[in-house]
């Protein structure tokens, strides 16, 4: 087949998104900004491949190239890390996911710092009830993890379930913010 374009094969471009690396206490995180310096992404080095899948899944074709995030950016997310829990409100981000998605991504901020909430209750408060399964899957494919702080999403029993970093992530991030655990 003959060098065409992407347009003309009737394909569109990927996405450009940069891709940073920032130490933490518990793993080193990944960054990925857009061109305008928002937040796309941030998951675990450990969890890579799971993060490339859910950008290929919300955005298509994606191209990753390496490149320091903004300093406000790096700044507010060292600032929680070091106990400045309010830093996270600094972060200015964009996702990409179904309209319901959204509604459950765009409410997890709500949820504040040394508190936890259930699927339940979560759902309830979005009008929902009977939407919990659905609102778990949401909230496990939330490519933004601990600035949209899905951590703080716990069992009807109050039991630590399921976060796409580990458990032991979830724990730490919990007990950093304050709650007992």
């Amino acid at each position: 087949m003959p060098d065409m374009d992407w347009y003309s094969q009737g394909m569109t471009m990927p996405e450009s998104f940069n891709l940073d690396r920032l130490a933490t206490p518990i793993g080193t995180a990944l960054l990925v900004t857009d061109a305008d310096g928002l937040l796309r992404a941030l998951d675990w080095e450990d969890y890579e491949l799971r993060m490339r899948q859910l950008l290929r899944l919300h955005y298509g074709a994606v191209d990753l190239t390496d490149a320091r995030a903004p300093r406000d950016l790096r700044a507010a997310l060292t600032g929680y890390f070091k106990g400045d829990l309010d830093r996270l409100t600094a972060v200015k981000w964009r996702v990409a996911g179904t309209p319901f998605q959204q509604k459950v991504w765009n409410a997890l901020p709500g949820i504040p710092a040394g508190t936890t909430l259930s699927y339940g209750a979560l759902a309830a408060q979005l009008r929902m009830p009977r939407a919990v399964r659905a609102l778990g899957h949401a909230n496990g494919s939330n490519p933004i993890s601990v600035v949209l702080p899905c951590h703080r999403l716990i069992g009807a029993d109050g039991s630590l379930v399921k976060y796409g970093g580990g458990l032991e992530r979830k724990r730490w991030l919990l007990r950093h913010e304050g709650v007992a655990i």
